[in-house]
């Protein structure tokens, strides 16, 4: 059984909200302004917001592809963390960080739903980490399978969502919320 983290700090973490990534996703225009309303409620609440940033062989760093949205900037003492796996925890300091926070539970928001933010979700609840999925503020792109079968990105973004408000994860909490009805307070476990 993993470690139930034993802190009250919540975190707002934002994954991969790239100008590459974010090009070809679908309904990125609501998608990153629901982003910015989640992101304008944690800092009204004073919750840290830690932004998640993919670089590859298609988005190398530095890059044009690999800067944030202009909708979406970090500010000034705002932690980041660089990662090139799908998952943020993987070789990257995100632990550590989170456990010099304090931190109990992760809003978690960004781009690929399929990709780097299912990874992510479940390394935070196998990690011990409380989820909360905004399931209005993440998005990937359509994909066509080998078969010619078409699997639209708004029916993976359903399915994340169905996944993490039935996921069940001893001593811990799943969910999903909508940005603006996010709870940035403490997380209590059912």
């Amino acid at each position: 059984m993993a470690t139930i983290r034993s802190g009250a700090q919540p975190v707002l973490m934002i994954v991969d909200v790239q100008v590459g990534v974010i090009r070809d996703a679908w309904d990125a225009p609501r998608i990153v302004a629901n982003i910015a309303r989640a992101l304008e409620r944690a800092r009204a609440a004073k919750v840290p917001v830690i932004w998640v940033q993919h670089a590859d062989h298609e988005m190398p760093r530095d890059s044009d592809a690999w800067q944030w949205v202009p909708e979406l900037v970090p500010a000034p003492g705002e932690a980041r963390i660089h990662k090139v796996w799908n998952s943020a925890f993987e070789e990257t300091g995100l632990d550590d960080l989170l456990e010099r926070l304090g931190t109990s539970r992760i809003v978690l928001a960004g781009a690929l739903s399929n990709w780097c933010i299912r990874a992510t979700a479940h390394a935070a609840l196998e990690r011990g980490y409380d989820l909360t999925l905004l399931s209005d503020a993440h998005t990937t792109g359509s994909m066509t399978l080998e078969d010619g079968t078409r699997i639209e990105a708004a029916r993976v973004v359903d399915e994340l969502n169905i996944a993490m408000t039935w996921m069940q994860y001893p001593g811990r909490v799943t969910n999903t919320s909508t940005a603006q009805g996010a709870d940035f307070g403490a997380a209590t476990a059912a």
